[in-house]
């Protein structure tokens, strides 16, 4: 099997990485992290295809660039659900997540602060990847906790069965490869 995954994102060709999941399936690694042409772009494409929102919502971390560059380029606000709690955060909502990027599970995190961005407000939800549909489950229950409302979801990339969803908005697929 090949090494790497060619894919064409937003006008752009990239080879990702194929890293082993476990025993049965591998994944190709898309990460924005360091790559700012591919985050560009994507931000300026999913913007094309996402409805009327107020806010972004991310999650830490993978998340961030591609909601930092959505809302650069929208002039609206994002705010990001933390891995913990910081010292700063006060009162935060707390939601648990098992992503499967991540060997355990996790807990997102959103102060108060940040919660009342969210309070009554079209809340778009993003991500660079969308797999099992876990993380945004998770971000999900976020914005309903703080009394926002989903407006949409989208991500740079569907993974598996992801891409064969209709209510979220993506720009590519990518492929699950089996052993």
């Amino acid at each position: 099997m090949a090494s790497t995954y060619k894919i064409t994102i937003a006008g752009l060709e990239r080879e990702l990485p194929i890293c082993p999941l476990n025993d049965k399936i591998d994944i190709a690694a898309f990460v924005m992290f360091s790559d700012v042409e591919i985050t560009v772009a994507s931000a300026e494409e999913l913007l094309k295809k996402c409805p009327d929102f107020d806010v972004i919502l991310t999650a830490e971390s993978k998340g961030i660039p591609i909601g930092y560059e959505m809302s650069r380029q929208s002039g609206k606000p994002y705010v990001v659900a933390r891995k913990s709690v910081k010292l700063y955060m006060t009162d935060p909502i707390a939601v648990t997540v098992k992503s499967i990027t991540t060997a355990a599970e996790q807990t997102l995190y959103l102060s108060a602060d940040k919660a009342e961005m969210l309070k009554g407000k079209k809340v778009l939800i993003v991500d660079d990847v969308i797999s099992t549909g876990e993380s945004l489950k998770a971000l999900e229950q976020v914005v309903t906790e703080a009394g926002g409302n989903i407006a949409g979801e989208a991500a740079v990339l569907a993974e598996g069965d992801a891409a064969d969803r209709t209510d979220i908005i993506f720009l590519e697929k990518l492929p699950l490869f089996f052993k």
